[in-house]
């Protein structure tokens, strides 16, 4: 896991779980900056997320989200599946 500096990053590839892929996803809902994150909420960066694609993504991505959102915060740099089980207790439906 890498172990960017929360406040000189301002690249989003530069944030722990965040490659290409996940920063595109991030600017089509208007996160194109990491201090963009800041007082947000992962899963309703998850949910603006599946209504600007017009589907319903993989739920890994909300994970990745939340991570995300905790690292700029203040949290420690985290693996994106440590937040799986708190993201199935927000999202009481199946996977």
């Amino acid at each position: 896991m890498k172990n960017p500096n929360r406040k000189t990053i301002s690249h989003l590839e530069e944030l722990p779980n965040v490659g290409k892929v996940t920063a595109a996803n991030l600017a089509l809902i208007g996160i194109t900056d990491p201090k963009h994150l800041l007082g947000r909420n992962g899963p309703e960066l998850y949910e603006n997320l599946c209504s600007a694609t017009k589907t319903r993504i993989d739920p890994c991505v909300c994970d990745i989200f939340m991570s995300i959102v905790d690292f700029m915060e203040g949290g420690e740099p985290k693996p994106w599946w440590e937040f799986t089980s708190k993201r199935k207790q927000i999202f009481t439906t199946p996977d």
